[in-house]
């Protein structure tokens, strides 16, 4: 396990905005920063990061917490693995007490996957610099490629040997499960067919050069292991199998090593292949990910758009490929992502032009050739429609369903503006197309959700009840607030004391007193022995109440990093719900937010003697429930007494409460 002296190291290390800052593009926003939710596809920012309190919150789907919390929601890590992400991203040196024998056994199923690729990751690429066939055959093939011992490094290149068995051996020699290195598929068991007959395993990879596909944080997922056999009978490329921490569909290939120049040049250049990211970084452009040879998905879209809303993807210089290719720019539009595209010289791909040219060559030819995906489909369907004008038709609403995906309508009116000018087409007839495009895919949208209804079996369904607000729940939640947000403020009071003047009236006096807003809440709780009824929030109390007892304030800073991952998350959620009209620039508006501070004196008390009310009520309708339940005889009719006395007081406490409140019951 790792000693409590490292975590609390990390936690006064790491800064919440710069471990965010790898997976999200932030900008400033006051005091905070602000981005895109990476939960939630969404177009407007709900994110919100808070450096002085060190702790963020995303609004969308109502998640937050400190950057340990970020990374168990974002890359799924546990606990202690977030714990060694960020020493390694801060140099800090892990200190550890011996784990036990039954707290390895209970490492869950993704963890064991995770430790099994982080191995099989180091064995290839160790054999690649440690092991003679390793350089002589995987080392000289990337050196073959151009591949500098840098860059090999920096992506972990690796080599599988040519032999059967040799990574399972190792693997299994170092106590790593048999059935983890099957769940990961870098081995392969065939099970016995006959009795008596042994299963046999073998080396998914092997003599393969491997290709790390790592996260965004750098876990690894699984692997791209290419031949170097020219049999045309042995697949090229074998990828890892999909698995509980590998979906093909959901990641890219370098974005790891790729983000920060990302979210720095504001632009994803996305190409096919491994060796073109490779070689397009090696090059000077390190903005660059790959698809690894599957179709574009929106997943993997959404993840560009979480470091940049832009894309630029390069086609190798094969007119065929590209038409099957071309698909995934509709995609890109969906997502209201900026797309363009740079298209190769024929028999080039970005790994070829890449290693034939200078930094400076490469970065001005993306430049000068990037156009936007009219240019670009006009320029590739042109020559193919030529004098036809039947296939000229067939383009233009190829061009204007294209632009029917974009969801911003300033956007569409552009580019139906620069298509009219480029194929020299009246707008209005544009328009009229792109219209029909709309209503169609509202018509078709509408079907959908017709067809997912339950259809009418002649039985009118209830219709839901309005759902009933737990008015307890809001009041201890008010409270918690109220502590956590104003606790160490030293607050004036009124206090309504009720008195007998010499007439024998009734009087309420005031009288005024300064405490703290903590002290004042504690006090009441306890006058009236009321406890917190929802459990997180007896949690939270009591850590408030025990760090008073010791410090004589709250310290709100600590409660964000406590290990109960419940306290930090509450804790967090309430105080970043103060930052949320950031989110919505209400000061440019010039809408600026009531003060709560001024409020106090009377918030605070309100809270109180609600709370109270609501209590009473309770007690009321539980005594009046006891009466109705006793039978009529001499004793339970002396108990009915009794219990109506009990009533009539609770009644008189609520009148107490109800002036001091200003309301009449």
């Amino acid at each position: 396990m790792i000693t409590k002296d490292t975590i609390d190291k990390v936690f006064e290390t790491s800064r919440v905005e710069e471990v965010i800052g790898d997976f999200v593009n932030l900008k400033k926003a006051g005091a905070n920063f602000k981005g895109l939710s990476p939960f939630v596809d969404e177009k407007t920012p709900s994110f919100m990061v808070s450096p002085v309190k060190q702790i963020w919150k995303d609004f969308s789907t109502g998640k937050g917490g400190n950057a340990i919390t970020f990374l168990m929601e974002h890359e799924h890590y546990s606990y202690p693995e977030a714990i060694r992400y960020l020493a390694r991203k801060y140099n800090i040196e892990i200190e550890e007490t011996v784990q036990s024998d039954e707290q390895k056994k209970h490492a869950d199923e993704r963890e064991s996957m995770y430790l099994v690729s982080e191995f099989a990751k180091n064995y290839f690429h160790e054999n690649l610099f440690n092991s003679e066939k390793g350089k002589a055959i995987g080392y000289t093939y990337f050196k073959e490629r151009g591949f500098t011992d840098e860059t090999i490094k920096k992506f972990e290149l690796g080599y599988a040997l040519d032999e059967w068995t040799a990574f399972t051996d190792a693997a299994v020699e170092k106590k790593y499960d048999l059935e983890f290195l099957d769940k990961t598929g870098l081995t392969i068991i065939k099970e016995a067919n006959q009795p008596g007959e042994q299963s046999r395993k073998f080396d998914r990879f092997k003599g393969r050069v491997i290709f790390p596909i790592q996260s965004m944080s750098g876990r690894v997922l699984g692997f791209g292991g290419r031949t170097l056999l020219t049999d045309k009978k042995v697949a090229k490329y074998l990828n890892s199998p999909e698995s509980i921490i590998y979906h093909k569909s959901k990641i890219l290939y370098g974005i790891y090593q790729s983000k920060q120049s990302i979210a720095k040049e504001d632009n994803c250049y996305l190409v096919e292949g491994y060796t073109d990211v490779i070689s397009m970084f090696q090059s000077g452009i390190e903005n660059v990910v790959a698809s690894s040879g599957t179709a574009l998905t929106s997943d993997q879209i959404r993840l560009v758009n979480r470091l940049t809303p832009n894309i630029t993807v390069l086609f190798d210089g094969d007119a065929a490929g590209i038409r099957a290719s071309i698909r995934g720019i509709d995609l890109i539009l969906e997502q209201g992502m900026n797309v363009k595209v740079v298209a190769f010289p024929d028999g080039e791909d970005p790994d070829s032009f890449a290693r034939n040219k200078t930094t400076e060559e490469l970065k001005k030819y993306l430049e000068d050739h990037a156009q936007d995906f009219i240019q670009f489909k006009t320029s590739l369907l042109l020559d193919a429609a030529k004098n036809d004008p039947i296939k000229k038709a067939a383009l233009i609403r190829d061009i204007v369903a294209s632009i029917s995906k974009i969801p911003n309508n300033i956007q569409k009116e552009i580019y139906v503006q620069e298509c009219a000018q480029i194929m020299g087409i009246s707008e209005k007839v544009l328009f009229d197309e792109l219209s029909q495009n709309l209503k169609k895919e509202q018509r078709e949208a509408s079907k959908k959700q017709t067809s997912s209804r339950t259809p009418f079996t002649g039985v009118v369904k209830e219709t839901k009840q309005v759902e009933h607000v737990d008015r307890l729940m809001v009041l201890e939640s008010a409270l918690i607030w109220v502590l956590l947000i104003y606790g160490n403020e030293t607050v004036e009071f009124i206090d309504y004391i009720s008195e007998i003047d010499d007439k024998g009236e009734k009087t309420i006096k005031k009288e005024n007193y300064k405490n703290t807003v903590c002290n004042e809440i504690y006090v009441n709780l306890q006058e009236d022995e009321i406890e917190f009824t929802n459990p997180i929030f007896v949690k939270i109390y009591y850590e408030i109440i025990n760090r008073l007892n010791q410090e004589q304030v709250i310290d709100v800073k600590s409660l964000t990093k406590h290990e109960d991952l419940e306290i930090a998350t509450i804790v967090t959620n309430i105080l970043m719900d103060e930052e949320q009209h950031v989110l919505s620039d209400w000061e440019r508006h010039e809408i600026i937010p009531k003060s709560k501070e001024k409020g106090l004196p009377k918030f605070v008390p309100d809270v109180i003697y609600n709370l109270r009310m609501h209590l009473v009520k309770e007690l009321i309708l539980a005594t009046k429930k006891n009466m109705g339940e006793l039978s009529q005889n001499e004793n339970s009719i002396q108990l009915s007494r009794e219990l109506l006395d009990e009533i009539k007081d609770y009644i008189g406490l609520q009148k107490i409460l109800s002036e001091k409140l200003n309301r009449v019951v």
